[in-house]
């Protein structure tokens, strides 16, 4: 069997219910568990009042004040548009950006919306009706900044939601348990960061505490929900403090899931301030990270994409 039909024929086992929710041989989770919806929605809503949506458990009164992910009640979007640039078995892919984040990365691409609170509040049914008026979709996709404090809300949004498409949650990973309970009948995939391969390193770049155990965690309880996109991007001079490790983990845990390898880290944001990752990776960076996986027998997505993209890398 060829090299690249091979790959194509692993990642559509590994992405089975996807693909046939794509050909109307299955429904999306939301559509199947609709009878739910409004129980799960009145649960998420309690935590306006005590919020333990993610794992800083800020327990405030959302109405009242902010938390670290400094977003309110009332969710703001900065941005709802047709996505070519995510994994091609996900485009087209209409992304729902929301601003706010309880990361704070100091080389984020996305820090103008992550960082600070822009856009504007979309009611649940109207976003409902705006999902369905695109007709050439494969998937919504909800991110940010970070989707975790806007659980509620968008499970209003599926309450109204009649088109049978797919619902990919595009995390950090870090959500409470509790806010794993409320998302996992109703996303269909998983397309997670798993950024770090140790605690300090998240400490250091993101201001996040207790990394790999809650993210390790939640892949986990993904796994058993849904199919799982883990997204690794590589910083530089972090092969063996953090990609190795992360791709070993998902080896020996989740081989199951399918791989984002990326390649495009640029010192964004406050990045500079920081000299090990103040640059590009290099193409040596990535060969070595890509072989690694490949001798883990980990299954890449668009793995011709990123060669080709590291062969232009310094």
């Amino acid at each position: 069997m060829p090299e690249t039909y091979k790959h194509s024929f692993l990642y559509r086992i590994v992405l089975e219910r996807y693909f046939a929710i794509l050909k109307g041989k299955s429904e999306p989770r939301f559509i199947k568990n609709r009878n739910l919806i409004d129980d799960y929605i009145e649960r998420a809503k309690r935590h306006y009042n005590s919020c333990n949506l993610c794992e800083w458990h800020c327990k405030v009164d959302r109405r009242e004040r902010r938390g670290v992910c400094r977003i309110g009640e009332y969710p703001r979007i900065s941005a709802v548009f047709i996505h070519y640039g995510e994994e091609e078995v996900l485009v087209p892919s209409l992304t729902v950006f929301f601003s706010g984040c309880n990361f704070r990365c100091v080389f984020c691409q996305n820090w103008d919306i992550s960082q600070q609170i822009v856009g504007k509040y979309i009611p649940p049914e109207k976003l409902a009706k705006m999902i369905e008026s695109h007709t050439n979709i494969r998937n919504v996709n909800w991110v940010g900044g970070e989707p975790t404090p806007n659980i509620p809300y968008i499970l209003e949004v599926l309450k109204y939601l009649k088109k049978p498409v797919p619902q990919v949650w595009n995390s950090n990973m870090y959500l409470s348990e509790e806010g794993m309970k409320l998302i996992t009948p109703f996303m269909d995939i998983y397309l997670g960061d798993f950024k770090y391969g140790n605690d300090e390193c998240a400490r250091k770049y993101s201001g996040i505490r207790d990394y790999f155990e809650i993210v390790s965690r939640n892949f986990l309880k993904a796994n058993k929900h849904g199919e799982i996109i883990v997204r690794h991007l590589i910083l530089p001079s972090h092969l063996e403090c953090c990609t190795f490790p992360v791709l070993e983990w998902i080896s020996q845990n989740i081989p199951n899931a399918a791989v984002s390898l990326m390649a495009q880290y640029h010192p964004y944001y406050r990045a500079r301030k920081y000299g090990e990752i103040a640059r590009r990776i290099s193409k040596e960076e990535y060969i070595k990270a890509y072989n690694y996986a490949k001798k883990l027998k980990l299954i890449l997505l668009d793995e011709e994409r990123w060669l080709e993209f590291a062969t232009l890398l310094l």
